[in-house]
């Protein structure tokens, strides 16, 4: 059992090493591209960086759903989320010598987390009416799955269209990807292998987590929100913490707030391979969850948009706020999680 115990540590830390190394090169790859085709570090941020950061999480929870655990499939995707907005708090708290996220106003970042917050109250709502929306279906999609695929379609189009015309007014043309040349095909590259290594590695840290916890008691709703979401964020954390020392804020938000979108997305995928809705056969533990993600992702539109020198720690918002918040969820989660 010894034996298991250190090669279950050993395969935890060297797959976390794997991410990290890649997720460096993630992040400058994405910089490259959006430098090239001046889509905007924000769009690149919540689409290219979102998307592969995210990609983890969708082949943990299908293993899951497939095993008969959608509990830990959701918790794994409303953890994630919340440890996402976490990244970003301690992110801030970290370099608030360059430049401080949560003061910077921007309406382009309010958007892409107003879409994270449409599409997670969504999930919320889909989980709280269960079985009254169990009847009914689009396709091999369950109602609410089908709702937040198309509110983050149409939300994805509104942040597209406003970074290009904030583009426009600078003065700035939207450059087509087959004027990027050389550089962007070397930045792709570096992004699509990034990618591919991190979806490689991230199964095999998930696997590691899942061992280490089967000692610890715990259901899989509490064990899916907690040890393995922080497991499938190891990216977006290594991805954020990249940006910001490279100074690409828009980069770090649009990866979070965009990550955090794509999480409810991955919801249809799995609703697919899940008999009947997913949604309505989950722990109502989770909607916890999502008004806390909800709650904290306000708090940090709040902290940009609100202009002033100095705040009050944990009562104006602020960083300080959104950690509080999210531990706070963990714990209520911990002593209400019931026996899934």
């Amino acid at each position: 059992m010894t034996e298991e115990i250190s090669i279950t540590i050993v395969q935890f830390f060297l797959s976390a090493a794997t991410i990290v190394v890649a997720g460096v090169y993630l992040t400058r790859s994405a910089d490259r591209i959006a430098e090239v085709t001046k889509l905007g570090r924000l769009v690149v941020g919540s689409l290219f960086l979102a998307a592969a950061t995210s990609l983890p999480e969708l082949l943990v929870d299908m293993s899951a759903v497939r095993s008969g655990m959608p509990n830990l499939a959701i918790g794994d995707l409303m953890g994630s989320s919340l440890f996402n907005l976490l990244i970003l708090a301690i992110a801030d708290l970290l370099h608030r010598g360059s430049g401080v996220m949560f003061s910077r106003a921007s309406a382009e970042h309010a958007l892409a987390a107003s879409m994270s917050i449409a599409v997670t109250a969504l999930a919320g709502l889909t989980i709280y009416l269960g079985n009254e929306l169990a009847g009914y279906s689009i396709g091999e999609f369950g109602l609410g799955s089908f709702s937040i695929l198309i509110a983050y379609l149409f939300g994805l189009r509104m942040i597209v269209y406003d970074q290009q015309l904030g583009l426009s007014k600078k003065g700035e043309a939207v450059v087509k990807e087959a004027e990027g040349g050389p550089l962007l095909a070397r930045a792709l590259a570096g992004y699509g292998a990034s990618a591919l290594i991190i979806l490689f590695a991230a199964p095999f840290l998930a696997e590691a987590a899942g061992k280490i916890s089967e000692y610890s008691g715990l259901g899989n709703t509490f064990v899916g929100t907690t040890l393995v979401a922080f497991c499938t964020s190891l990216p977006e954390l290594v991805s954020t913490i990249t940006s910001v020392r490279m100074g690409a804020y828009d980069l770090a938000l649009g990866n979070i707030f965009g990550s955090n979108s794509f999480n409810m997305i991955l919801i249809a995928p799995l609703d697919l391979i899940h008999e009947g809705p997913l949604l309505a056969s989950v722990s109502k533990a989770h909607i916890l969850t999502c008004f806390a993600t909800i709650i904290a992702t306000t708090v940090a539109v709040m902290g940009q948009l609100y202009q002033v020198e100095k705040r009050k720690r944990f009562i104006e918002p602020d960083a300080f706020l959104v950690i509080f918040l999210v531990l706070g969820a963990l714990f209520l989660l911990y002593n209400f999680r019931g026996p899934v």
